[in-house]
C-alpha cells in the first residue's frame, strides 16, 4: 500500500468510527509562542486536551504537517526528517486505553496490512517513588490482541533505555519504560511545567529482521534503542493527569491523542527500514540522481539532506515564511542553505532547489492543493535564496580551509566572518569545521552573539546618524 493511500484510508477508517474530519493547522502557530513551528499534530489541540470543548466534538482525526527543526542535524539518516505528516486522532472524554488500542491495531494490521510478528510495544512501568503505577491495562490489551494473532506476548520491564542497551529486550513483544512511555511537552512526572497536561503513552514498533543491530547504540537491541532494528510507528498518548504545584491532579476528563509518523508506516508497509524510499521522497531522490548523474547508494546522506530540507522549504514557503535572519526565516534559511552546500558536493549545480521543488509541489499537489497553488512564489524564493549563496558559498568553504590551515582552533569571531561576508548560517559553519576536523574554541557560541550583537548596534548607530 502506498503512502497517499495510507493517508486517506486513515481518514476514512476513523471517520466510520464516529471522528471528525478536523482542518490541520498551520505549520506557524501565530498564537503559540512556546515554539517556532507546529511540530506534533497534539499543539494545536491543546486547549482541547485540557478540557474545553471543540466544536467538532469528542472525537476528532487529521493528518498535520509537522516541523521539528531541531532535528535538522540528525537528517542523514534512514529514519530522521525535519518535515512530516502525522497521522492524528483524539478522544476528548469519549474513549480511552482499550478502544484506543485496539483502534491503532486494526489500523496497522487489518486496514494497512502490517506483519502482526513484526510488530513490538513499549508501555509505562511505573515510578513507585511518585505514586504511578505501572500501565498494566494497556500491557493487557496488548496480550489479548497478539495472543488472538497467534503471536507470542510476553513482557520485561526494562524501565530504562540504559538497562535495555545493556541487557536486551531478548525478543519480548511487550516492554515496559518508565521515562521513554511517560508523555509531557517537557519533562518527567516530577518536573513537568506548572499547567502542563500529561500522562502515560504506548509505542508500536516495527522490526526489521533484515538490519543488523548497530552496538554504537548499546550491546543489546531493544524497541526504544536507535540500533536500527526497530522504527517507531505510532504513540497513543493517554492524557489523565495535570500537573500543578502539589504535584499531579487528574483532568476534568481522560483523553487520548494518538500521533503516527505516516512515512514511517509507509516504510513498514513496503518493508523498507528506509524512509526516504516511500512515495513523497523516492521521487526527489530519482531527480536528484538526475540532476547529479550518481547515485543514491553512493550519495545516500547528501540526497537524503536536499529531498528532506527542499520539502520542509516547500511547505513553510507555501504557509508564507521567507528566507531571512530571524526565527521562522532563519530556520528556512539555514533549511535552504544546508541543501545548497550538500548540493554543491554532488555537483549539482544552480537551479537543483527549483528542480527538486517541482517535483516536491507534484507530488503533494493533490493532498495540499495550497502548496500547488503556491508554486509560483515557491519557486521564486528557492531561486533568489540559491543565487545568492551560490555566489559566496565557494568563497566561505576556501576560507573555511584557510582559518583550519593557521594550526589554532577557531573563535566566534571567524564564525562570525564566515556568517556576515558569506552568508554561511553558524551551525553550517561549525558542522563544516567538524567535517573538516577544525577545532573550535569552547567559548566560541558566546563569541559570536558578541560579534553578531555588535554588529548590530553599530548599523543602529549608522541609521541613527543617517549614514
Amino acid at each position: 500500500m502506498d503512502i497517499n493511500s495510507i493517508r486517506s484510508l486513515y481518514l476514512d477508517y476513523f471517520t466510520s468510527h464516529g471522528h471528525a474530519v478536523i482542518e490541520h493547522a498551520p505549520l506557524v502557530l501565530e498564537e503559540d509562542s512556546t515554539t517556532l513551528f507546529t511540530g506534533s499534530g497534539m499543539q494545536p489541540l491543546l486547549p482541547y486536551l485540557l478540557g474545553a470543548e471543540h466544536p467538532s466534538g469528542s472525537r476528532l482525526v487529521d493528518v498535520q504537517p509537522c516541523l521539528r527543526s531541531q532535528d535538522i542535524e540528525e537528517v542523514g539518516d534512514n529514519r530522521h526528517t525535519t518535515f512530516f505528516e502525522m497521522l492524528g486522532n483524539w478522544s476528548l472524554g469519549a474513549y480511552f486505553k482499550p478502544e484506543q488500542i485496539r483502534y491503532a491495531w486494526e489500523f496497522l494490521v487489518d486496514k494497512v496490512g502490517l506483519d502482526p510478528h513484526r510488530l513490538y510495544v513499549t508501555v509505562y512501568s511505573g515510578d513507585e517513588s511518585l505514586g504511578i503505577h505501572s500501565d498494566e491495562e494497556s500491557a493487557e490489551v496488548w496480550r489479548e490482541l497478539f495472543t488472538g494473532a497467534g503471536v507470542s506476548a510476553d513482557r520485561v520491564d526494562l524501565v530504562t533505555e540504559a538497562r535495555g542497551n545493556d541487557e536486551g529486550s531478548a525478543g519480548a513483544r511487550i516492554c515496559g519504560y518508565r521515562d521513554k512511555n511517560w508523555w509531557s511537552r517537557n519533562g518527567a512526572p516530577d518536573t513537568m511545567p506548572i499547567g502542563d497536561p500529561g500522562g502515560p503513552d504506548t509505542e508500536v514498533f516495527y522490526y526489521f529482521p533484515q538490519v543488523q543491530h548497530d552496538p554504537a547504540f548499546g550491546a543489546h537491541p531493544h524497541p526504544n534503542s536507535d540500533g536500527g532494528q526497530y522504527l517507531e510507528i505510532g504513540n497513543s498518548v493517554f492524557m489523565q493527569f495535570q500537573r500543578v504545584e502539589s504535584g499531579l491532579a487528574e483532568l476534568p476528563r481522560r483523553n487520548v491523542d494518538f500521533g503516527g509518523g505516516l512515512e514511517r508506516i509507509a516504510a513498514a508497509a513496503i518493508d523498507s527500514p528506509d524512509v526516504y524510499r516511500v512515495g513523497t521522497l523516492w521521487p526527489i531522490i530519482c531527480r536528484l540522481e538526475e540532476l547529479s548523474g550518481r547515485h543514491y547508494a553512493d550519495e545516500t546522506m547528501a540526497m537524503r539532506v536536499i529531498a528532506d530540507h527542499v520539502r520542509g522549504a516547500v511547505f513553510l514557503i507555501a504557509d508564507g515564511v521567507r528566507p531571512s535572519a530571524k526565527e521562522h526565516g532563519y530556520v528556512l534559511r539555514r533549511l535552504l542553505r544546508r541543501a545548497i552546500r550538500f548540493a554543491h558536493a554532488i555537483e549539482c549545480f544552480e537551479g537543483t532547489l527549483t528542480a527538486a521543488a517541482e517535483v516536491v509541489i507534484d507530488v503533494y499537489s493533490t493532498a495540499y492543493p495550497s502548496v500547488a497553488s503556491s508554486r509560483t512564489q515557491i519557486l521564486e524564493a528557492l531561486a533568489k535564496e540559491e543565487r545568492q549563496f551560490r555566489r559566496t558559498l565557494g568563497k566561505g568553504l576556501r576560507e573555511l580551509r584557510r582559518l583550519g590551515k593557521e594550526s589554532r582552533p577557531l573563535n566566534g569571531g571567524d564564525l562570525f566572518t564566515l556568517y556576515e561576508r558569506y552568508g554561511f548560517p553558524v551551525e553550517l559553519a561549525v558542522e563544516e569545521a567538524a567535517r573538516m576536523n577544525i577545532a573550535l574554541v569552547a567559548s566560541w557560541r558566546t563569541e559570536f552573539d558578541v560579534a553578531k550583537e555588535n554588529q548590530r548596534l553599530a548599523s543602529k548607530a549608522s541609521t541613527n546618524l543617517g549614514i
